[in-house]
């Protein structure tokens, strides 16, 4: 019980701090030029462009060294603040406002005003604490887990007492019948494979390009256009009530437009959406896990084979195939921090044929927070057509205002 009570308090601490970093995000939404918008699994949040940099980038800042008055939490890396405060939010069902001040339009995240920020400040230590002593360092406790989407835990139960779920019987097999073969991993990649069009038809893939709409969360719409070229060359446009926005990676250096200017992607972003914008990352499964495993689950009534894999990069993921037509209808990515895993799913609908590859027209993406959900719909998808390579090259410009 005592352990319970302490994971308890340990989302509450979530609470203020959630507000912290859900303002500041909506505040640089609008503006921003991140955007991972442009490929399947990478329209799936506004903010995922931040996380690890490569092997060789320059050492990232902390959230100590990049904001001010911050008391916990220093010396993660600054990418992971607005997935974090993200997190919070999402968990306690709050906003920035929670616990941030904002005098007529002005944010103020440094003031300590609120006694609520505070709150937050136990709470995120407190969890910290939970998980290090509790559960050797594992992330297993989180804000979401006391708060379930309220500012307050609750601490009472509710009655009537749901009556507990009963186990699924196990089927008796028919007398002689033959045992229900398990099919492997292997089984289920190479089932996809065939679903999509085959392996020599997935070999000859080298650019694709991409047109369609987009719609957020909050009703806001645009268009978008995304060229690829293997292995990960890419270029992203898409029409923001600001204007046109721009991403590209020519191989070695990765740029972003917009009305503001030209500038560089920092190198922790580039390593996101280099890997978002993999050419084959929703064609070749077998070579980018390095630990899976296999399960079977429900979507919407439908049986789904469930891959759960570790990454390269030691990110875990969960790839949903339906168990009938092979195809993939859900792709989960989980990104650690300190205080929590964050999910990002994609979800993939309307396969059609294109020259002999099945594409999924429809892509749905849900973020935590709302920020990065989205519906996208293609309009056109080109594979294998010429394209210049100064099309991926960085364009002259003025540097932005406030890179």
């Amino acid at each position: 019980m005592n352990h319970l009570r302490r994971a308890l308090v340990v989302i509450c601490l979530s609470l203020s701090l959630v507000l912290v970093v859900v303002v500041k995000f909506e505040l640089n939404a609008a503006a921003s030029t991140n955007n991972s918008f442009a490929t399947q699994a990478a329209f799936e949040s506004a903010w995922q462009a931040a996380t690890t940099p490569q092997a060789g980038a320059v050492k990232e800042k902390t959230i100590g060294e990049t904001q001010k008055n911050i008391k916990v939490l220093n010396d993660v890396p600054a990418s992971q603040l607005i997935p974090m405060m993200n997190l919070m939010a999402g968990s306690l069902g709050v906003r920035c406002s929670f616990c941030h001040v904002n005098n007529n339009g002005q944010w103020n995240y440094a003031a300590d005003d609120k006694p609520e920020k505070n709150t937050a400040r136990e709470m995120i230590t407190m969890t910290l604490n939970v998980n290090k002593n509790t559960f050797k360092g594992n992330t297993e406790v989180s804000c979401f887990t006391c708060h379930r989407g309220r500012n307050r835990p609750a601490g009472v139960i509710e009655l009537p007492v749901p009556e507990p779920t009963p186990r699924p019987a196990t089927p008796t097999p028919s007398p002689g019948a033959a045992p229900a073969t398990q099919p492997t991993v292997d089984d289920i990649f190479n089932k996809y494979t065939t679903a999509i069009g085959g392996q020599a038809a997935v070999d000859k893939l080298k650019m694709r390009s991409m047109k369609g709409t987009y719609t957020l969360a909050n009703g806001t719409t645009g268009s978008y256009e995304l060229v690829e070229v293997a292995p990960d060359k890419f270029y992203v446009a898409r029409s923001t009530p600001q204007g046109l926005s721009e991403q590209g990676f020519n191989g070695s250096e990765g740029w972003q437009k917009d009305p503001r200017g030209v500038a560089e992607i920092r190198p922790d972003q580039l390593a996101d959406l280099k890997a978002a914008h993999q050419f084959f990352r929703d064609y070749r499964f077998k070579d980018q896990f390095t630990r899976t495993n296999l399960r079977r689950d429900k979507i919407d009534g439908r049986d789904v084979f469930v891959v759960t894999g570790v990454r390269l990069d030691k990110k875990r993921e969960r790839l949903f195939f339906d168990a009938e037509t092979g195809l993939l209808v859900r792709r989960l990515v989980y990104t650690e921090t300190p205080i929590g895993l964050v999910p990002d799913q994609t979800d993939f609908e309307d396969y059609r044929d294109v020259d002999g590859v099945k594409v999924p027209f429809t892509i749905k993406s849900y973020a935590v927070g709302g920020f990065g959900t989205a519906v996208r719909k293609l309009t056109e998808v080109k594979f294998n057509a010429p394209v210049e390579d100064s099309r991926f090259n960085k364009p002259a410009g003025t540097p932005p205002a406030n890179p």
